[in-house]
């Protein structure tokens, strides 16, 4: 029997160590990973129950809160200014040039078109190199930034922000389409001064809408989105210009232009056009601070709703983006402003070379005594002063501070001057500056076409078109002379006697002395038409008119003219004695353009809110307060102004005694259509006066001096023609040479049937000077 062979038994392996080792590793990884995951889904979850922080609810997303700016709107659709907290005007997306979005996406967020609101691969570059190569904001990102979270204190609230960040960034783009975030993000971006969103930053940086920005100009816009204090061009340009050529750059790399295409902007110098738009600056600044007060009113008397509460709310000018159109032509306005500026930078020259002799400059014919009762006056009214009262100061430091000499920037007409002066000398020196105001209006509609309220809004605030009222010499003689037109049915043609006349005692609002009014020639020889006397200004027969039908009717027909200052009923008011607005001047002589019906002026035709729903719409109203054919026989006399008085320079922009071409205008006027109009210059020169009318524009023109013992020491530089004139010449050339604009060239309409005889064949010349002075003397 065979021996049976003995039992093996086989022994397992025994594992290699680095095998437990691996699957250790890989179930610790995943187990790590899937911890990430979760911690990281968690630190979502946290942020959208707004652990980390409030988040927006749906409703904010639905319609994100921004101040929006309220737009001024010129007839002609630009937009003159804004009122704001933020200057911001929104544009849609249809409003934005396609270069302008390609620059946007290439330079910020090259796959927009293709992500969900977080960018997978720019966030994981991101993190490897830890932000040396590029960030990982998308632009939805950046705008869910601006929209909701805002800046941070530190580094652990800006990595929890971020996190709320890519939250808000993905339900915005489950909320809005792409071209509604581009859209969103260009209008909330800060540009800086005072440029929030891109249709600011367009025109204060360019002077442009946004849809007109070329491609070099927009890559500079986009270039400041990275950071607008930064990369600002007013501040490092150099800077700015580098940075646009990146982002042209960027468009070149991602074919939205070609490389010879980069090459040829990127040799482009960096050039704006910066056109700032703070409330002290741009175009119509004393036209917008009018509108503001109109506003201020408007939006009292207009509640947009009521509360839970039942209370009223009220709409808020500097954040609900409401819309006001006005009548002012940006045109119009441009030229009136240059006119105004061109002109009173000359004729301060000449003041200023005329006071250099003056021992009271800028005051005249006034004690020193009398001139530290005008300062006195102007301390106690300063704004310096009231702002010391309402800080507690007393009455003694206030006066004491006024001695101290302390930093400020000054006006000149050369730009602004930094100097070191006493508060006391600097109302001194403003008190030199000539000061004017221009308004101009359509007669047939009462629209105010151009505004210009002083010399530089800044620096000169008081508004000379409607906030001051100051003499108006022989401009006031046309009412007197329509109203003895309208009641007597006087002739052009007809004739008085130049002679003295004396008004007695207690006989027209004369009460204590007879009254005997001088002619500023001293000839009182012989007879006159009144198309020459009014050309002429002659006050002898201003006076006989007003004899013959008293100061009650000549008032009564003022008022219906739009007059509302208070006009007392004398015999001096032939003159011109009364103190009336420049706004109040020009719709009176607007009636006589407009054959006899007033229109009250106006300077906005309606409101609407930031929808388009309108909110307010102009009435106009108007009265018949004179026949057309006493209101065309008053045009035919002022007529007589420009042919033969004191408006003649119009036709050569030179007297023929003094050159005033070379002196003030700078270059002849040379108007062949029809003008009638009316200087006016007061006692002593202190106030000059120029209304000019055509048939389809009344422009009225005021300067004068702060306080009247400012004035011009002769009546060569100091009467109307030769202040105020030239400003009308000026202002009227800029809008003919102009095309677009239709002022009228033609002749005033004829009245049918017209029973006053006007085509005076012969006038009398009397040896009159040449100067055609029309001062007002009493």
């Amino acid at each position: 029997m065979a021996k049976a062979k003995p039992k093996t038994t086989k022994k397992r392996a025994k594992a290699p160590a680095n095998n437990n080792n691996t699957l250790k590793f890989i179930k610790g990884f995943w187990m790590l990973f899937a911890t990430g995951i979760f911690l990281i889904a968690m630190l979502f979850l946290l942020a959208s129950w707004g652990v980390f922080g409030e988040m927006p609810k749906f409703e904010e997303l639905e319609n994100p809160q921004n101040d929006l700016a309220t737009q001024i709107i010129s007839s002609d659709g630009v937009q003159i200014g804004t009122f704001f907290k933020e200057n911001r005007t929104p544009v849609s997306y249809e409003e934005l040039p396609e270069h302008l979005i390609n620059a946007l996406v290439a330079t910020e967020d090259a796959r927009f078109y293709e992500h969900s609101g977080i960018d997978a691969r720019g966030t994981l570059r991101a993190f490897v190199f830890l932000g040396t190569k590029g960030g990982a904001s998308t632009i939805s990102q950046q705008l869910a930034k601006q929209l909701f979270t805002g800046g941070s204190k530190n580094k652990i609230e800006r990595y929890l922000q971020k996190i709320q960040e890519w939250v808000i960034a993905t339900r915005l783009e489950r909320q809005y389409t792409k071209k509604e975030i581009i859209t969103m993000y260009l209008n909330k971006y800060d540009f800086l001064n005072q440029a929030i969103g891109i249709s600011s930053a367009s025109r204060i940086y360019f002077g442009k809408n946004p849809k007109d920005l070329n491609k070099e100009e927009a890559a500079v816009l986009v270039g400041m989105l990275k950071n607008s204090s930064l990369f600002n061009p007013l501040r490092r340009p150099d800077m700015v210009k580098t940075r646009r050529d990146v982002v042209l750059n960027q468009m070149e790399k991602y074919k939205y232009i070609t490389e010879k295409e980069r090459d040829s902007l990127k040799g482009l110098p960096l050039q704006l056009d910066y056109s700032p738009e703070g409330h002290n600056d741009g175009t119509a600044t004393y036209f917008r601070e009018y509108v503001r007060s109109w506003m201020s009113s408007w939006v009292k008397n207009n509640p947009k709703q009521k509360n839970e509460e039942g209370e009223a709310e009220y709409f808020d000018i500097y954040r609900d983006g409401l819309k006001i159109n006005v009548t002012i032509d940006s045109r119009m306005q441009k030229y009136a402003e240059e006119a105004v500026e061109e002109h009173m930078a000359n004729l301060q020259k000449e003041f200023d070379k005329q006071e250099e002799d003056n021992k009271t400059t800028p005051f005249r014919d006034l004690t020193n005594a009398e001139v530290e009762k005008i300062l006195d006056r102007s301390i106690r009214s300063s704004a310096r002063r009231k702002i010391m009262l309402s800080q507690g100061k007393s009455e003694k430091e206030i006066r004491k501070s006024f001695d101290v000499k302390t930093k400020m920037s000054i006006f000149s007409w050369k730009g602004e001057i930094d100097t070191i002066m006493t508060p006391k000398d600097s109302i001194l020196y403003y008190k030199k500056f000539l000061r004017s105001g221009l308004m101009s209006v359509e007669p047939q509609t009462g629209h105010v076409k151009a505004w210009v309220g002083g010399i530089n809004y800044k620096h000169f605030q008081y508004d000379h078109v409607y906030q001051g009222a100051r003499q108006v010499g022989s401009t006031f003689k046309p009412f007197v002379y329509a109203t003895a037109i309208d009641q007597l049915k006087l002739s052009p043609c007809d004739t008085l006697p130049v002679s003295q006349i004396t008004i007695s005692a207690g006989s027209h609002g004369v009460i204590d002395t007879d009254w005997t009014p001088k002619n500023s020639d001293g000839d009182y020889v012989g007879y006159m038409s009144l198309k020459e006397a009014l050309a002429k200004s002659v006050n002898t027969i201003s006076a006989r008119l007003l004899d013959r039908i008293g100061p009650e009717p000549i008032v009564r027909l003022a008022k219906k003219m739009g007059v509302e200052s208070d006009v007392l009923e004398v015999a001096s008011i032939a003159l011109g004695s009364v103190d009336l607005k420049l706004s109040e001047m020009v719709g009176a002589y607007s009636t006589f353009a407009n054959q006899g019906i007033y229109t009250k002026p106006v300077t906005i035709t309606s409101i609407e809110d930031k929808n388009g729903a309108v909110l307010y719409q102009f009435v106009p109203e108007t009265k018949d307060v004179l026949s057309k054919e006493a209101a065309y026989v008053t045009i035919n006399l002022m007529e007589g102004v420009t042919q033969l008085g004191s408006g003649a320079r119009l036709r050569s922009g030179a007297s023929s005694r003094y050159d005033y071409k070379n002196v003030i205008t700078g270059h002849p006027y040379e108007f062949r259509n029809p003008i009638a109009g009316k200087t006016g210059t007061t006692q002593n020169q202190s106030d000059g006066w120029f209304m000019g009318i055509v048939p389809n524009l009344c422009t009225g023109v005021w300067v004068g001096g702060d306080d009247r013992a400012t004035h011009f020491k002769g009546v060569r530089f100091g009467q109307g023609a030769t202040m105020a004139l030239p400003v009308w010449g000026l202002f009227m050339k800029k809008c003919y040479a102009d095309k677009t604009l239709d002022i009228s060239t033609g002749a005033f309409p004829r009245p049918e049937n017209l029973t006053i005889e006007v085509d005076c064949k012969v006038f009398k010349q009397n040896n009159r000077q040449e100067e055609n002075i029309d001062e007002f003397s009493l």
